[in-house]
């Protein structure tokens, strides 16, 4: 399969249609092979207008949100990002010049995309995604949706750091940017998305006798 050809088309069909202006941006997703970042069998797939599946628990986001999540984070060349759960998209953002590492809890996601992002220059880790590991983020991203909003990657942004994902509680999730301010978080609401949620932040059922 021409691969490079198939990226091409997704750019031309599913991101500049859909108001993603940024050149560096299109650019990155023009050289990023999405087809070593999802499952060996489904790389076929990578570039279609699909959720196309890396593991039991990830997928990669459709192309279109994630270029439209990206714009709106507008991330610099330099800046350290924090990818909770994606590993495109932190190859995305390392091919556009920052300092990257993906978090995640899914060891056969992070064994898969290891060969890509590493010579990427991404750092890779392994653990839970209720708490970041470090603090003072430029960006966090994430390629899956959370079912409330998460205080705790908030809290690990820098003053003037941004946050980009879908909060989702049912069938249609909300993109946000999460804006990190002196006094606490402004938030802005982008376009609808129905990415897959990740089941290991949805809080546990409260009782009450």
């Amino acid at each position: 399969m021409d691969f490079q050809t198939a990226r091409k088309a997704m750019v031309d069909s599913q991101v500049r249609v859909n108001d993603v202006t940024d050149r560096s941006l299109q650019a990155a997703l023009m050289t990023v092979p999405r087809e070593t970042l999802c499952a060996p069998d489904r790389a076929f797939a990578a570039y279609a207008d699909a959720e196309v599946p890396v593991t039991a628990t990830r997928r990669l986001m459709l192309p279109r949100d994630l270029s439209k999540l990206l714009m709106a984070a507008a991330p610099r060349p330099l800046e350290r990002a924090l990818v909770m759960a994606g590993g495109y998209a932190a190859a995305v953002l390392a091919e556009m010049g920052l300092d990257v590492t993906l978090q995640d809890s899914d060891a056969e996601a992070l064994a898969l995309s290891k060969a890509t992002l590493e010579t990427a220059g991404v750092t890779l880790v392994e653990a839970a995604l209720d708490r970041p590991q470090g603090e003072g983020w430029d960006l966090i991203v994430s390629e899956a949706a959370v079912p409330v909003r998460p205080d705790a990657w908030l809290d690990a942004l820098k003053v003037g750091g941004r946050a980009v994902l879908v909060e989702r509680t049912g069938p249609v999730g909300k993109a946000m940017l999460h804006l990190r301010t002196e006094d606490g978080w402004s938030r802005r609401q982008l376009f609808d998305a129905t990415p897959p949620v990740l089941e290991e932040l949805r809080p546990e059922p409260a009782f009450s006798l």
